[in-house]
């Protein structure tokens, strides 16, 4: 099921850099995220009231608190600087270097969760990275 979710994730995302590039267009960028912002806010919070998940509020603990904190503090300086990048770049372009996350993301993981970095994940950032490299040249 991770997977179908992964998948989704991923056609959003695309459509997300679509509407947004044409929405941003004569808008200020942060104006544009913080409207971004707010649709998401409503949308995620319909969500937890929809299955009744709002409970769960009282039993997350301080560390948790603080990482959801730090990692939406992340989440908002990534969509203020994408919005400002799609505003004055071509998505063609800013949308690959964006998706240098994934490789990232593989970095951050190995070093600070421990997960596994095998020669198969090494050739992928390798080829992940030469890929933005040619999309964007």
């Amino acid at each position: 099921m991770w997977f179908v979710f992964a998948l989704l994730s991923a056609v959003f995302a695309a459509l997300t850099s679509i509407l947004a590039k044409i929405g941003i267009d004569g808008v200020n960028s942060n104006l544009a995220t913080a409207i971004r912002t707010v649709v998401v806010v409503v949308m995620a919070w319909g969500m937890v009231f929809l299955t009744n998940a709002q409970n769960g509020i009282t039993e997350i603990g301080r560390k948790s608190w603080l990482f959801l904190i730090l990692s939406g503090l992340a989440t908002g300086a990534s969509w203020l600087c994408y919005y400002k990048a799609l505003q004055v770049g071509e998505a063609s372009k800013v949308v690959p270097i964006d998706k240098l996350s994934v490789v990232i993301t593989l970095v951050l993981a190995f070093v600070f969760l421990h997960e596994e970095f095998t020669a198969k994940s090494l050739i992928g950032c390798i080829l992940i990275g030469a890929g933005t490299l040619l999309m964007v040249l």
